[in-house]
Parts: structure tokens; sequence; C-alpha cells
């Protein structure tokens, strides 16, 4: 007599809420240029660029935060210092992002459609700014004092002269996306996983604060309107808590599949957060 197969064997595994990778690959590659091309929208508007770069630099005078300054000094006492912090800013900002989404996609997939999700809002948010309000960076403003780094002591992502740079958008400061994507990779990590260390994944977005700043890449404002958007877009889309895991069962349904039950409880068939795996 063959009996029906039931407990772990019949389950779903975690793996069930994974999107197709092609489809993921085929966003992100039509994401990415998407992004470049938003930046580059923003380039040619030198003179109003500048004229809010001095707006921004008067808000934070006015609002009494430290000056930029403070924090390049740090920087610019060890030619080694300098020269790591520009190659942080040069070559983690991507790659990092990049990491992460492919971490929670293999290990965490209903995670990471959700920071994908996430992410998405914020860059697209970040790029209408950029649009609206074209900003140069202090290393472009006179009056800030400060110094080029990445020009200075190397390496640059930029070109010498923002007017001719047909790689990137320097006249899109306003909100730090190395910030924002920063703290998102933070958080994530921090959702997605139970490890009471976790939370030195806050460290990440802290040295990235750091080194914009101190390479005068962006100003102070950039990082918190970065971090407002961040916080809307979690607000939005809703957040896992720390350490549950999308596919995860209750202990109703456990119980349930046992044959204890034969009807699971509402708890037990309920999404366990507002966003996750959507």
């Amino acid at each position: 007599m063959r009996h029906a197969r039931t407990g772990p064997a019949a389950r779903k595994p975690e793996t069930s809420a994974r999107p197709p990778l092609v489809r993921e690959l085929l966003l992100v590659a039509g994401l990415f240029p998407l992004y470049k091309l938003g930046r580059q929208a923003a380039t040619g508007r030198t003179g109003e660029a500048l004229r809010n770069a001095d707006r921004v630099w008067d808000w934070e005078r006015a609002l009494q935060l430290p000056g930029e300054g403070s924090v390049q000094g740090v920087l610019l006492d060890s030619g080694t210092l300098v020269h790591l912090a520009n190659t942080y800013y040069a070559t983690v900002h991507f790659p990092a992002t990049v990491l992460f989404l492919g971490w929670l996609y293999w290990r965490r997939p209903g995670h990471y459609v959700w920071a994908r999700r996430v992410l998405s809002v914020l860059t697209g948010a970040a790029l209408a700014l950029h649009l609206l309000m074209p900003l140069a960076p202090p290393r472009l403003l006179a009056a800030s004092g400060l110094v080029d780094t990445g020009l200075v002591y190397g390496p640059t992502v930029y070109g010498e002269s923002p007017g001719t740079d047909a790689l990137a958008n320097q006249f899109a400061a306003m909100p730090s996306l190395h910030v924002g994507w920063a703290l998102m990779v933070a958080v994530g990590l921090i959702a997605a996983t139970r490890s009471r260390w976790r939370w030195l994944w806050l460290l990440h977005p802290l040295l990235t604060l750091f080194v914009v700043i101190g390479t005068a890449n962006h100003y102070w404002l950039d990082a918190f309107v970065a971090v407002a958007l961040l916080t809307g877009a979690l607000a939005v889309l809703g957040a896992p808590r720390p350490g549950s895991r999308p596919g995860s069962r209750s202990r109703g349904s456990l119980v349930a599949r046992s044959g204890a039950a034969q009807v699971p409880p509402v708890s037990a068939v309920a999404p366990v957060t507002s966003g996750a795996g959507r």
C-alpha cells in the first residue's frame, strides 16, 4: 500500500520565490543605460549647477553644519589615506551593490525582490532630483576651498572638465547615491541575516559618508537627502523584520501540515511582512 508523501519532502523550497535569473539580468541591463541617460540629461547646465551649489553651501552654513573641510583635512594628512579614499569612492559603489543583490538572489530571494524594488524607487527618485536640481559638487565650488582629491591624488572617475566628461554627469551631486545605496546594502543585510554582528554592516554607509565628504564629491545635505529618500522608499514598500527569512513557515502551519489541524490559522498564511516577496 502506497502512502501519500507528507512532511519536509512535500514542502516548497525557498528557491520557489526566486524570480527567473534571465529576467532579472535583462531588467538590470535595461535599467543601467536608463540610469546613465538620466544622469547625462542634466549635463550642460553649468551655470545653474554652480548657482545651486552656492545655495547649498549657504544653507549648510545657516544650519551650522560642520564644514566639509574638517573631514577632508583628515584625509590630506596622509597621502596613503587620501589615495585609499579615492579608490574606495571609485571602486566600491557599484560592485558592493551588485554583490549584495547577488547574495540575496541566491540565499534570500524574497528579500532580493524587496531590496531590488527599494533600490529602484530610490534611484528613480534620485534621477528625478538630478534633473530638477543640477548641483556642482564641493570640489567644483571655488567658495568651498576644497581640493579635488581624485584629480590631484588619483584615482578619479571624472574627467578634468565637467562640460566635456562623456562618462559621468558631474552635476548630479544631490542626492548622494553612494550614501543611499550603501545604506540600503546595510539595511538589507541586517534584515536578511540573524547574526548578532549584523549591525556592523552600518559601518559601510558610515565609511562611505566619510569618503564622499572627505573627497569633496558631496555635501552633507546630499547625504541627508539620500537618507530621506531611502526612508520614504522603505515606508512605501515596507521592510522585512531583521532575521526573518522569506518562505519560512510559522509554527501554526507546521502543526496544520502534520495533521493536528486541517485548516491553518490566519497567522500561518498571512505574509510575515508587508513588503517581502511581492
